[in-house]
């Protein structure tokens, strides 16, 4: 692997040529089961209560206009597209009824990626290891059997130790196993294989001063076995490295479940760790309760609950009755949280009453209105006759009671020896989009490796020391929450910010804010491309900038702490690796700023050295042309938090998408991995993508320890001046002999994905004053462009 670059790095940054078209995925309207029709009748059907499950469906469309044409017919489009035979495959998510829907459109519809089934089994093996955990759990302490306990000679007369265990309790990823023998301690690793505990192991033999008699292994669930230590008779082998303790996650976690385990880590590793607590409480995983009764436009209408459905709401019923008399009026009555509207009728008997007079009535009933708002389906003026029924209230959430229905305290886990702003602060950040349920355990597993490795690994200990690491796992519970217990494919938060006409029970599933569309650079507010006014889209922007308390927490944490000068936005899926700018205005594609050519070739060599990371775990490659700017490899994504970190702040932010393609050897293709695979896949994703995310630590020592001034060349050629550099840095110059400062031009970009463009000059002789500055801060020959001094770079340059 490469160093991470610096100041004393001399390769320059990687170039590659493959260039991805940018696709505007503007996601719009409503998903395709609420989608109102403006010629629809009173008597149109209402949608199902439940359309069915979704299931995640590849669509081959020919060129951009017809991606334009799949949005407007109200599909939910992911961020996931590649070029194909014959177009672009763009996927959606989508029921039975949808895909049929869109295939009357005549659009192509391939196979689902995830099927309803195969989502349905990632359920039930999320529930199951929850099971095995509990069982584990309830047990007194764990048994321990040691497989092996060996040491052996190496080449150089080096000595190492090597022990295997296995513990009872292993299934639950939470049990720790420590080695001790003469004063030493050492973390040992789990072994998981397809998803599966086989035991805990060094990774890598560990290298020992004098052989011991006996090692003792103990066990954070209580168990405690010592064992004697005998010679392996096998071949010397020298290790690779040091050992590396990996492996801490078992299951996918709920937003809950991932709090309480960094909470148990910074309790755990007081001197290492600590809780920051982020000011602004979400809406919480909870809603009013609703009921709806009708099953046409006109005669339908709908209660909601003034109290929470946890707090009351779900105990109320709601009834409409005939009085099975002639010449009844209307009336509302309520007895013991049952609400009853006894439906008028005429001389005939027939019922009269309209979802209108129905919504009315309950309305202007004190002890019905009390209880619940009435109203119509969708501002219709529910001029239909009422429809005779009974509905229990519910609030439609399915969690169990340990996932709390009160707004949440995001929280996150602050590593570092040193946590007093003295050391660059790097933030890692996950699940601001509520289903790629890989993307939390990415960041669990990134705190546990930094502070289990702290007492055994040196190259991890100097990470601890250095930096000041703050994560957080889960920047969007209540989604997270509703993602995993009630709709597997929510996106956004659950803030319903859509008012009357779109707050009936048929619309819960579209609700709430994109929190990557809702921050307040390059917004949708500003007139940038890639976010939605509809509070029913999957891109919808939100009310204004900064509208939700879970964007808001992050720009408190980046402006609390000044020392962050590294962030990582982890998402799923598709193996993306970005950063800004991220959004452009659509008419004539005007980008927010571009980073300045070294700043740009530093994003491109410290995304090289991550990238080599993420590949050192199981061989995943990130494609160049899904490498790069989000603008250049994707679309535009208006009012992203990396840009708010970036233009806001300074702060170098990258987004992961974890989950790359997998080649499929039998049928010759690369195949998509969706939001929330299998286990035993995600699992490999967690655990390549937090090998990653240690790369970017690494990245941010090193700028964090760079003291080193950079060192350019003036090149003359072909009638242009360029300059040759140690590493990524910008270059003021000057052409007139005066002084270059910050306000001289500067060396451009010869376009998108092409480097530094020459400096081109007419014939003449030139002085050529210049200075260079690096990532860091360093400016050559610790020059002060804002002082006085005239120690800048000189040079003269005749051109023919």
């Amino acid at each position: 692997m490469s160093r991470p670059p610096t100041s004393t790095s001399r390769s320059v940054s990687r170039r590659w040529l493959v260039v991805f078209t940018a696709i505007p995925l503007l996601v719009v309207g409503l998903p395709m089961g609420l989608q109102a029709s403006p010629e629809s009748n009173d008597d149109d059907p209402l949608p199902p209560q439940s359309a069915g499950p979704a299931e995640l469906v590849p669509v081959i469309v020919p060129d951009e206009s017809d991606v334009h044409e799949l949005i407007a017919a109200g599909a939910d489009v992911t961020e996931y597209t590649k070029p194909v035979s014959g177009g672009v495959e763009v996927h959606v998510v989508a029921t039975e009824e949808e895909q049929e829907r869109l295939a009357g459109l005549g659009f192509d519809l391939d196979q689902p990626v995830v099927t309803a089934d195969e989502m349905e089994d990632v359920v039930d093996e999320r529930e199951a290891a929850l099971r095995r955990s509990d069982a584990v759990s309830a047990q007194a302490t764990d048994a321990l059997n040691v497989l092996r306990a060996e040491w052996f000679e190496s080449v150089g007369g080096e000595i190492y130790l090597n022990v295997e265990v296995k513990t009872s309790a292993g299934a639950d990823s939470e049990t720790v196993l420590t080695v001790s023998w003469d004063g030493n301690d050492y973390t040992m690793s789990r072994f998981v294989d397809a998803g599966q505990y086989l035991y805990h192991r060094f990774s890598q033999p560990v290298p020992i001063d004098d052989v011991p008699d006996q090692v003792t292994i103990t066990s954070s669930a209580g168990g405690e076995v010592t064992a004697h230590v005998d010679e392996w008779l096998g071949e010397p082998r020298k290790p690779p490295g040091p050992h590396y303790a990996t492996g801490f996650v078992d299951h996918y976690m709920d937003p809950t479940e991932v709090t309480e385990r960094i909470e148990a880590l910074a309790a755990e590793f007081p001197d290492l760790a600590e809780i920051v607590e982020l000011p602004y409480q979400t809406n919480g995983y909870r809603r009013h309760a609703q009921a709806l009764i009708g099953s046409t436009v006109g005669n339908a209408f709908y209660v909601t609950s003034h109290a929470w459905g946890h707090e009351g709401g779900n105990d109320l019923r709601l009834a409409t009755v005939d009085p099975g008399t002639p010449g009844s009026s209307l009336g509302v009555t309520v007895q013991d949280g049952q609400i009853i509207v006894t439906l008028a009728t005429d001389d005939s008997g027939d019922l009269t009453s309209t979802a209108a007079d129905v919504v009315a009535a309950i309305n202007a009933s004190d002890d019905a209105a009390g209880l619940v708002t009435a109203s119509t389906y969708r501002g219709n003026a529910g001029g239909g006759i009422a429809e005779v029924g009974s509905e229990q209230l519910s609030d439609f959430l399915d969690a169990p009671d340990s996932v709390s229905r009160e707004p949440f305290t995001v929280k996150a886990i602050r590593i570092g020896k040193d946590r007093d702003g003295s050391k660059t602060g790097v933030l890692a950040y996950s699940q601001e989009h509520a289903r790629e349920w890989v993307t939390p355990l990415v960041k669990v597993e990134t705190a546990e490796r930094l502070l289990r490795n702290y007492s055994n690994d040196a190259r991890t200990r100097k990470l601890v020391d250095d930096l000041d690491v703050f994560i957080i796992p889960t920047v969007n519970p209540d989604g997270g929450h509703y993602s995993i217990y009630d709709y597997n494919f929510q996106r956004k938060n659950m803030t319903n910010h859509c008012g009357p006409e779109f707050s009936d029970p048929l619309a819960r599933d579209a609700w709430g804010v994109d929190l990557n569309r809702n921050f307040s650079v390059g917004s949708r507010f500003d007139g940038y491309a890639g976010a939605s006014a509809s509070c029913t889209s999957a891109v919808y922007s939100g009310p204004a900038e900064l509208s939700e308390p879970e964007a808001r927490n992050e720009v408190w944490l980046t402006e609390q702490f000044p020392n962050i000068k590294f962030a990582m936005n982890t998402h799923s899926y598709g193996g993306y690796f970005m950063w800004p700018p991220g959004a452009y205005i659509q008419d004539g594609r005007v980008p927010l700023e571009r980073p300045t050519v070294g700043e740009e070739n530093y994003f491109w060599a410290s995304s090289s050295y991550i990238l080599e990371a993420v590949q050192s775990w199981r061989g995943t490659a990130v494609w160049p042309g899904r490498t790069g700017p989000v603008i250049d490899v994707l679309y535009s994504a208006a009012g992203n938090s990396a840009d708010e970190h970036w233009y806001e702040r300074g702060i170098f932010g990258w987004d992961f998408e974890v989950g790359a393609d997998l080649w499929n050897p039998e049928t010759g293709e690369w195949e998509a991995v969706g939001f929330q695979p299998p286990f035993a896949e995600g699992y490999e994703e967690a655990m390549e993508f937090a090998s990653g995310t240690i790369g970017l630590l690494e990245v941010a020592q090193a700028f964090g320890n760079d003291r080193r001034p950079p060192r350019t060349t003036l090149v003359e050629q072909d009638g242009a001046i360029t300059f040759e550099e140690t590493e990524p840095v910008t270059i003021h110059y000057t052409l007139d002999g005066s002084r270059p400062t910050y306000s001289s031009p500067r060396v451009e970009s010869a376009g998108l994905r092409e480097g530094a463009a020459p400096i081109e000059l007419e014939p003449g002789r030139y002085t050529v004053h210049w200075f260079s500055v690096d990532a860091a801060g360093n400016v050559e020959g610790n020059y002060d462009p804002n002082g006085h001094a005239r120690n800048y770079r000189r040079g003269v340059v005749l051109i023919d």
